[in-house]
């Protein structure tokens, strides 16, 4: 099976306001960047869409996965068992659960491991991974979030 390292970062003008997320898939020899940016959406948001988007993207089912993410939400929420919690509870009370639901769908898909980084610091491709963020969110054809509430 093949191994993917993936970086994440997702970005946001404004909390809420627009936002990208950029991400950085490696399989060598192949290496592969994708982002969006959004109207109006959330910080948050934008790293978890990055995770969604990037997962969605691998080709084969049970690919062995690293994935780097600078988000504290993201990554605790899945290594410390919160998601799990919250799925059972129906999403009750969770913020984001469009994205949670459309995350554990490809997660399940694959093996997945979390590696938080420590964001804007010496990690190149996560660095690259906050530079398709921003641009994106800064670029002229923004898309809607759907699934942002406003609280």
């Amino acid at each position: 099976m093949p191994t993917v390292t993936i970086y994440t970062d997702g970005s946001s003008l404004g909390n809420p306001g627009r936002g990208g997320y950029g991400v950085v898939l490696l399989s060598p020899p192949y290496r592969k960047e994708l982002s969006a940016g959004f109207r109006l959406t959330t910080n948050n948001r934008m790293e978890l869409m990055a995770v969604c988007v990037a997962l969605e993207a691998l080709k084969f089912e049970g690919t062995d996965v690293t994935l780097y993410s600078d988000s504290k939400y993201v990554v605790d929420s899945v290594e410390k068992g919160w998601l799990f919690g919250w799925e059972k509870r129906g999403f009750a009370k969770a913020k984001n659960p469009d994205l949670w639901m459309r995350f554990l769908r490809v997660y399940r898909r694959h093996r997945v491991r979390f590696v938080w980084v420590k964001g804007h610091a010496t990690t190149v491709e996560n660095n690259r991974c906050d530079e398709l963020a921003v641009a994106a969110a800064h670029g002229p054809s923004l898309q809607e979030d759907a699934g942002y509430q406003p609280e």
